[in-house]
């Protein structure tokens, strides 16, 4: 038998990418992921391989439709992404599915620390381009603004670092307290 070269947990090793998915939605969590505005495919593409370590439901991805599938190293295949067009359609699938937005965003005034953050199991965590970050339109329909505190001389991380830590600070609160 052929090595699987793949990178993935052992579980998962000579399955089928299908057959990967199929026992990844088995367990999904409740959290999606949304990005808008990212002009920088590699950021894309980690935010999508954070999405799957964290096993979200869902990527969306809202907007400007390409992002570096090599930067997200197949993950891309593991779990569901949803292009949107419109931040309207966006926000109103978010709307009809009761789901709470919570924009990740250091430059607007008003947003409050993640680390006071009192996350809901149906959250979709909303992120933006480096330079641009998020636009008005979008940032007028989410429920919450939330940055990451830093310590440092630059006022923030990576937006690919930053998906993980909001991923996580939702699955620290959610998943892992849980159990």
């Amino acid at each position: 038998m052929e090595e699987d070269t793949r990178n993935l947990m052992d579980e998962y090793k000579g399955l089928s990418n299908e057959e990967v998915k199929a026992c990844l939605d088995k367990k999904r969590n409740s959290l999606e992921i949304a990005i808008e505005n990212v002009s920088h495919d590699f950021n894309a593409g980690t935010i999508v391989r954070n999405a799957n370590n964290f096993n979200a439901a869902k990527v969306h991805i809202v907007g400007r439709h390409k992002y570096n599938r090599r930067g997200a190293m197949c993950t891309d295949k593991y779990l569901e992404i949803c292009y949107w067009d419109s931040i309207e359609e966006f926000l109103k699938d978010q709307r009809e599915r009761g789901r709470e937005v919570v924009a990740i965003e250091c430059n607007v005034p008003g947003c409050r620390p993640l680390g006071e953050k009192e996350f809901k199991a149906e959250t979709t965590l909303l992120l933006g381009g480096e330079s641009d970050g998020l636009t008005p339109e979008i940032l007028e329909g989410v429920d919450d603004i939330r940055f990451i505190e830093n310590f440092g001389s630059t006022r923030s991380v990576n937006v690919g670092v930053a998906s993980g830590i909001a991923m996580y600070e939702w699955a620290r609160q959610i998943v892992i307290n849980q159990k």
